[in-house]
């Protein structure tokens, strides 16, 4: 490899840089906070299940960097601001915010006309409010560091598209994470801080394994992805570096859909 071309792929790492990977202990946030990582970034990992954050925290160091591990639940503010001023406090600056806090549909699926209120606060505190609360206390951090950042809001196709599944809430979580990664995108420039996301179709998790196993769903899943194949988490990769990286230092409030060609053929 030349010179030349090594430079070229510098734009994609992260040397000196620290992340925060909210849900880094699910199947996709393992993967997250070991790319990051092997980038070059130092990674604290936010999650509730004290197993799966030791799974993130071996990604992170197998991958040469350090960790930081936190657990908490993020849809409470004192925690979210805990959490970052951890991160603060052990690796002295914040640089990227990966807000991958969320899912649940499954858990929570009734009618739109009958959809509980309980369920319908707890779905959106999992997937909005997390983020929200996240990224308030990451960018005051960042624009204290006067170094901007770059936030990413991890979303689903469920945010452009509908579904008669019972998923009202869901659907109603990830478009308003949409519209609030422009308005965030929108606000935080002038800092020097980007805000973006990655809208994933299914990806083949521990977490989805159950609803994938189903051979009748899959079959209809696939045929409906022109690509005629579900992600897996190394699909989510190459999104992830170019948007917490420089490479993408003119993109902000952009919503890159992951989805092997679903939502072309909507």
């Amino acid at each position: 490899m030349t010179d030349h071309s090594t430079a070229e792929l510098r734009r994609f790492t992260l040397p000196d840089r620290v992340a925060i990977v909210a849900g880094g202990s699910g199947g996709v946030g393992v993967r997250t906070c070991g790319a990051l990582a092997a980038a070059g970034a130092k990674v604290a990992v936010i999650g509730q299940s004290e197993e799966r954050l030791a799974s993130a925290r071996r990604a992170v160091e197998e991958a040469g960097s350090e960790a930081l591990v936190i657990a908490g639940d993020m849809t409470d503010k004192a925690a979210a601001d805990d959490a970052v001023q951890q991160t603060l406090d052990t690796f002295g600056r914040v640089d990227v915010l990966v807000n991958g806090i969320g899912g649940g549909a499954g858990t929570a699926l009734y009618p739109a006309e009958e959809y509980p209120q309980a369920e319908w606060v707890r779905i959106l505190d999992l997937n909005l409010t997390t983020a929200v609360l996240l990224s308030q206390a990451a960018v005051r951090a960042m624009v204290a560091g006067g170094r901007g950042g770059s936030v990413l809001n991890i979303s689903s196709v469920r945010g452009q598209l509908g579904i008669d599944a019972g998923y009202s809430a869901y659907v109603a979580a990830k478009g308003a994470m949409d519209a609030l990664t422009r308005q965030h995108a929108t606000e935080w420039a002038k800092h020097g801080i980007r805000v973006n996301a990655i809208s994933p179709t299914f990806v083949r998790t521990e977490q989805s394994a159950s609803m994938l196993a189903d051979q009748d769903f899959y079959d209809r899943l696939v045929a409906r992805i022109p690509l005629r194949r579900i992600a897996d988490t190394d699909d989510l990769v190459g999104a992830l570096l170019f948007f917490c990286s420089d490479a993408s230092s003119f993109v902000t409030g952009q919503i890159l859909t992951l989805d092997g060609g679903l939502t072309a053929t909507q």
